[in-house]
């Protein structure tokens, strides 16, 4: 029934073929450093280090077109690493036709960039290398802003121009079938290792093509890692495990870049290996460990404006698919609505996020997505809904200078006339900004026992009632 795999053959040219296959040597960094200039400052780098920089990269392109036309490139799909040595023994032979006046740094930096070109997505690869960047931010070919710990910096990273940048655009789209182009020159895609992109293309972006990944690596953060950078407290992790255990419906509220995801990731890790999870978002993103999970992702519309396939349609599906959990990547139209109500008839233990600055904001919020569903429903019942659905609220935020906190974690009572309740169970108080611009403050419990204390009991979760106590968690050092 099977046959053999398909192996690729590459015709080497007299010289490499005589060299024997050797194992790839270490891609050479290339600089990641901040600029030395400052941005918009149009100070010129100076003439002798631009026409270096110019004369590299014409001849890496003219490297690039001479592997393309040797090379059968439809063959290259898989990347194996038997042909990635082989190309870059021919890269090897056409550099060495050149004639260059190339030391042996440049030489090697130029057969990895001409790699990266042919197998991976050309200057942004070692950019990708870089476990410690949490976000790539190219604004057109020549500017690229990388966060690190929080901050943002400009590094030499350069397309060569903005085809360049369109190419390597095309590139990611395509992978997940998806298109950029002036139809639809707006769009959201997803890398290999799950990191998520958007790009915006002219006419759109009016100085030129722009792109942002929010990178997810391949060591994620853990419930350790929050305890040890000083995200939350382990009374704060304990606490929210008992609460997934218990089948609270939890909702995750923040702003852009506060770590909304990667905590609905970590909240995830408490859901029992015996529960069928059902995960719906716009990118795939989620990371769950969990052997019995169904991922869905939606769809946009094709060149004629049809097949679109949105979160609402595939949060409706869902319920039809008997799952014990359902996890939104996030709400942010009328499927907010059908979340409610999820929530609300035998779906305990769901989860999502939607995108507010406060536990207070995320109740407008959902108030207005509701609306969005079509339906004039009176402001009240919309409470009620919220009320009778949310369990718990955690609040995430990223302060000054970069720290990404669990700023609250809330319990929703119930309604008081036309108000929803609600209590901070634990909270982080910002007590100041230190010499190097980093806020600090301190974790407390508020003293304030959960109502909800009696059915986690009751649910089997173990709860220590000394975690209520009002107290100091966990103190900042300023720095």
């Amino acid at each position: 029934m099977f046959g053999k795999r398909a192996t690729t053959t590459i015709k080497l040219p007299p010289k490499a073929q005589q060299q024997p296959v050797r194992p790839e040597s270490p891609r050479p960094q290339s600089p990641i450093k901040p600029s030395s200039k400052k941005p918009g400052s149009g100070e010129p780098r100076g003439r002798v280090a631009d026409e270096r920089l110019e004369a590299f990269n014409q001849l890496k392109s003219k490297i690039h077109r001479k592997l393309v036309e040797q090379l059968d490139m439809a063959r290259m799909a898989d990347d194996d690493d038997s042909v990635r040595r082989q190309v870059r023994d021919v890269v090897e032979h056409l550099c060495e036709q050149e004639h260059t006046l190339l030391n042996l740094s440049e030489r090697q930096r130029l057969i990895s960039e001409v790699l990266d070109e042919t197998f991976g997505l050309g200057p942004l690869e070692v950019l990708l290398a870089d476990p410690s960047i949490s976000d790539v931010l190219i604004n057109g070919p020549k500017q690229i802003y990388v966060e690190r710990k929080g901050r943002l910096t400009l590094t030499d990273v350069r397309f060569r121009d903005e085809a360049h940048l369109m190419h390597v655009i095309d590139k990611i789209v395509s992978a997940v079938g998806r298109r950029c182009d002036e139809v639809s020159p707006m769009v959201d895609a997803r890398l290999a290792d799950g990191s998520r992109v958007n790009a915006v293309i002219p006419p759109l972006a009016i100085d030129g093509a722009t792109m942002s990944i929010r990178r997810f690596g391949a060591d994620p953060l853990t419930w350790d890692d929050y305890i040890t950078l000083g995200s939350c407290t382990e009374q704060m992790r304990d606490f929210l495990n008992a609460c997934v255990l218990s089948r609270f419906n939890v909702l995750i509220v923040g702003g852009t870049g506060s770590g909304k995801t990667t905590l609905l990731n970590n909240l995830s890790t408490f859901i029992p290996e015996s529960e069928r999870i059902v995960t719906i978002e716009d990118a795939a993103e989620l990371q769950l460990r969990q052997p019995h999970v169904v991922r869905l992702e939606s769809r946009p519309a094709n060149i004629e404006g049809r097949g679109r396939v949105s979160i609402r349609e595939l949060l409706i599906n869902s319920l039809r698919m008997r799952p014990d959990r359902i996890v939104v990547g996030e709400c942010r139209g009328p499927e907010t609505l059908d979340m409610l109500q999820a929530m609300n008839t035998g779906h305990d233990g769901s989860l999502t996020t939607i995108h507010a600055n406060s536990t207070r904001d995320a109740v407008a919020r959902v108030e207005t997505m509701v609306m969005m569903a079509g339906f004039e429903l009176p402001l009240r019942a919309i409470r009620q809904q919220f009320a009778s659905a949310i369990n718990i609220i955690v609040q995430a935020q990223r302060l000054t200078g970069g720290p990404r906190k669990m700023v609250s974690i809330t319990e929703v009572q119930g309604m008081e006339g036309d108000i929803i309740t609600m209590q901070d169970i634990f909270a982080y108080e910002q007590l100041g900004i230190g010499v190097s611009g980093k806020a600090y403050g301190r974790f407390v419990a508020t003293g304030i026992r959960p109502s909800c204390l009696e059915r986690m009991k009751a649910s089997g979760a173990e709860v220590d009632t000394g975690w209520f106590e009002r107290q100091v968690l966990f103190e900042d050092e300023p720095e």
